[in-house]
């Protein structure tokens, strides 16, 4: 299991940016996987984004087509770091954002799948105001 903790939402304004961190500890090194979803008030979580990586370097991603284009997921230097730059924000984009990992061997398929992931954040909430 891998103990995460989200950072860097908060209210912005439309149109504006904001990056999301994912700070990792525990097995980070065995998580095949690392995603973003988010949940608005009263629907369920939805998918974000998701990365898989060796070696520090991404080798694959996917994200949801309501923010392709517009957020990036990357991974930062520090091999316990994951982040979702989010840029060209709508007021559809409030929510809870929640970091998540697969400690285990996942499929690509499933890497979009919240259940898919047993470990994950507590959440930041992003507000985006018109």
């Amino acid at each position: 299991q891998v103990q995460l903790a989200e950072s860097g939402g908060g209210l912005v304004q439309a149109g504006g940016s904001l990056r999301l961190s994912c700070a990792a500890s525990g097995r980070t090194a065995s998580s095949d996987a690392m995603g973003w979803f988010r949940q608005a008030p009263g629907k369920g979580r939805e998918f974000v984004a998701t990365t898989r990586w060796s070696g520090g370097n991404t080798y694959y991603a996917d994200y949801a087509d309501s923010v392709k284009g517009r957020f990036t997921i990357s991974r930062g230097n520090a091999k316990n770091t994951v982040y979702l730059q989010m840029n060209s924000l709508k007021p559809e984009d409030t929510a809870v954002y929640y970091c998540a990992a697969a400690t285990g061997s996942i499929t690509i398929p499933t890497m979009r799948v919240s259940r898919a992931y047993d470990s994950w954040g507590q959440g930041t909430q992003v507000t985006v105001s018109s």
